[in-house]
């Protein structure tokens, strides 16, 4: 691995970063969610043409996430149109079309009233960002990076099983979406004005995703 560049901008947030405790939830790669276990959330590994990812970052408290969180009414019990909206709400994002990559298995129920559930995980290209905003459901106002998938790893804290979730990450971005499979490893705030990333076409969230 070569040098990691960025600025001492981001140097000064990365220092704040703070990971949260790992739950241990179970990755179950590639298999479709059971019949009868609720999916309640959808997070993604939204990409860039140079294989980077985008993690957003918390400047007050210093957590980590990706875009992602839980579905609502309108998401018509779709993981990829809450993906699309929440990536939207949170990072201004405009994605393409997700694809499925697998579940994690949420045995307390932590988003689910102590039932169990599913928390999907999708990957997609990032086409675009909007002008910075605060997310109108939680009023956090989220520094967007680009960085490659194993450092968005450390970022989250997610150790050996985030791992595995990003190289089938990585795998199915660069089937589908034509990404090197080594990022490129410079760390990268997108421009608070916004920009366009990987042009294409938009998936615009909403009813089923194509092919589900």
């Amino acid at each position: 691995m070569g040098r990691i560049e960025f600025t001492a901008e981001i140097a000064e947030l990365l220092g704040k970063v703070r990971r949260r405790p790992t739950a241990g939830w179970p990755w179950r790669p590639g298999e479709q969610v059971p019949d009868g276990l609720p999916t309640k959330q959808s997070w993604g590994w939204l990409f860039a043409p140079d294989g980077r990812v985008l993690t957003l970052v918390n400047p007050r408290d210093g957590i980590c996430s990706l875009p992602g969180g839980s579905l609502e009414p309108e998401d018509a019990a779709d993981p990829a149109a809450a993906l699309a909206r929440e990536a939207s709400e949170e990072a201004q994002a405009v994605i393409g079309r997700p694809y499925y990559l697998g579940y994690l298995y949420d045995r307390v129920g932590s988003a689910n009233g102590g039932h169990e559930c599913a928390r999907v995980r999708m990957a997609a290209a990032l086409r675009a960002v909007g002008p910075s905003e605060a997310d109108p459901a939680s009023g956090r106002h989220y520094r967007r990076l680009l960085v490659a998938p194993g450092l968005a790893v450390e970022l989250l804290g997610w150790g050996a099983p985030g791992l595995r979730q990003a190289r089938a990450a990585v795998a199915a971005a660069v089937h589908w979406l034509g990404v090197p499979a080594a990022a490129n490893e410079t760390i990268e705030e997108l421009p608070v004005e916004g920009c366009t990333v990987f042009p294409g076409p938009v998936y615009p969230g909403g009813g089923r995703s194509p092919g589900r």
